[in-house]
């Protein structure tokens, strides 16, 4: 039977030397061993015991075209490292490169094979697989191998308990345990650089923060009143600012809290969307004091303004789905007016400078929190 989805020839891997070395390291030694035995082959003075092939970059994506030249260079740098691999660069623009594969270096052997560079490459241990002893511990050359990438010791050897009874509750065999390991460091260091990363840009919450437009979007696309969104800015910024929290994603913190609120918020006045006209005898609910008790509305100066609020709009005849809500951000604009008039007015008479700055730093935080120039739009 012929499969039209199969016109070439397949690929064929060692599942032995994918476990050892590494499934896209036995696939690259494969093609490329292939390439050794059927191509032209010299010799070169870097090693004059093996056969060279010289290969372009070209003939190399040919070869892997399903890997990207940034993939094929990351899996040559990697056979490269392992010892396996030999690469003597020609002067011509590293265009050209020969290649050879070391077969010296034994699956038997415990030692380390140096790089053209003097580095310490991956030791090669024996080929029988097996589980991770009780007591295991990483030869010193695999030790090596993980500080050549800037990893500190400590962090090497701290890690190593835990890999222990990781594997060893798993009852897993394995070729190489100190490939494995040498993988795990490299990960655990990789997610402890992203960590230090994510606090170095960690900042404090600004006076002049807002939210990005990004941030703003989702909130509105998930059918939170805009409104709504620019009313709890001043009380999330001085809130974080109070606390002196440090924190690296203040705009997904910003989203998390107006879903919140939103949500208690729509529970409280049970959302009705049907627009209709305010009652003769209409007042605030309950949960409406509750909330300018929150903001530090005085309760008794909000009930004041409720027949002014229902005679205006009477007058407009007007209609609205939550009066509430519209009496909400008239008090907020109300009460922040008030407010300012009590800053100019202590601004003006007060003779105790510090008290006046005093206040007047504590009226503006006030009026920033509560602010609202839309309560009649």
């Amino acid at each position: 039977m012929s499969l039209s989805f199969l016109p070439e020839r397949p690929l064929l891997i060692s599942p032995t030397l994918a476990s050892t070395i590494g499934l896209e390291e036995a696939l690259m030694l494969q093609m490329l061993a292939e390439i050794v035995t059927l191509g032209e082959v010299v010799k070169r003075p870097l090693n004059p015991n093996l056969a060279w092939v010289k290969l372009g970059n070209d003939e190399l994506q040919e070869t892997f075209p399903f890997w990207t030249p940034d993939d094929i260079k990351r899996v040559l740098t990697s056979l490269q490292t392992l010892g396996i691999l030999l690469i003597d660069p020609l002067q011509e623009g590293n265009q050209h490169n020969f290649f050879a594969i070391d077969d010296t270096t034994s699956s038997e052997s415990l030692g380390s094979v140096p790089s053209r560079k003097g580095q310490v490459s991956q030791p090669m241990e024996a080929s029988a697989a097996s589980a991770i002893p009780l007591n295991w511990y990483p030869d010193d050359n695999w030790v090596k191998v993980c500080k050549q990438h800037s990893i500190p010791e400590k962090f090497i050897r701290d890690l190593v308990p835990e890999f222990v009874s990781y594997w060893r509750d798993r009852g897993q065999a394995r070729f190489s345990w100190g490939n494995a390991f040498y993988k795990h460091v490299l990960k655990e260091w990789r997610n402890e650089q992203s960590r230090q990363g994510a606090f170095e840009l960690a900042t404090t919450m600004s006076a002049d923060w807002r939210p990005s437009e990004d941030a703003v979007g989702i909130l509105v696309n998930a059918e939170i009143n805009a409104r709504f969104i620019e009313d709890a800015i001043p009380e999330f910024v001085l809130y974080w600012r109070e606390r002196g929290a440090v924190h690296g994603a203040w705009n997904s913190k910003f989203i998390e809290h107006i879903r919140r609120q939103w949500a208690k918020f729509s529970a409280s006045f049970g959302r009705d969307d049907t627009p209709n006209l305010i009652p003769d005898q209409w007042k605030p609910s309950t949960e409406c004091y509750e909330i300018l008790q929150l903001a530090e509305i005085d309760e008794s100066y909000a009930y004041s303004r409720v027949p002014e609020f229902v005679m205006y709009w009477k007058d407009s005849k007007q209609v609205n789905p939550s009066w509430n809500t519209v009496f909400l951000r008239f008090i907020k604009q109300d009460w922040a007016r008030k407010l300012k008039e009590i800053e100019n007015a202590d601004l003006v008479n007060a003779e105790d400078k510090t008290l006046v700055g005093s206040s007047r730093q504590r009226i503006k935080e006030r009026f920033q929190r509560i602010a609202d120039r839309s309560w009649a739009e």
